[in-house]
């Protein structure tokens, strides 16, 4: 079993930032994908953003290409989510999610979640 662990989560002025994290408790050939996700009242979960522990190869909705950024550290089993110009549509839970095999964004496929941090972007 892993835990991830999210944490960065706050209140935010439109136009600022935050950076997410989530730990890993430990890595294993079960997880080669980590992946941001979030989820706004009365809205479906939606995926944000994945990344590939070994290549780096990373993946971004539309929404949120060029304004945010996944990055990994191997040695701390920790995934992180730049976020910048946030805008008050960016306002959810955001949650850490892991799986095995390649990059997909339905978050059916996850195997692995955290319990959520919540960002708050007001206009």
């Amino acid at each position: 079993q892993v835990q991830l662990v999210e944490s960065g989560g706050g209140l935010v002025q439109a136009g600022g930032s935050l950076r997410l994290s989530c730990a890993a408790s430990r890595r294993t050939s079960s997880i080669t994908v980590m992946g941001w996700f979030r989820q706004a009242p009365g809205k479906e979960r939606e995926f944000v953003a994945a990344i590939t522990w070994s290549g780096g190869i990373r993946e971004y909705a539309q929404s949120v290409k060029g304004r945010f950024i996944m990055s990994r550290d191997n040695s701390q089993n920790t995934v992180y989510l730049q976020m910048n110009s946030l805008k008050p549509e960016d306002t959810a839970v955001y949650y850490c999610a892991a799986k095995k095999g390649s990059i997909v964004t339905p978050p059916g496929v996850y195997e692995y979640w955290g319990q959520g941090t919540q960002v708050t972007v007001s206009s």
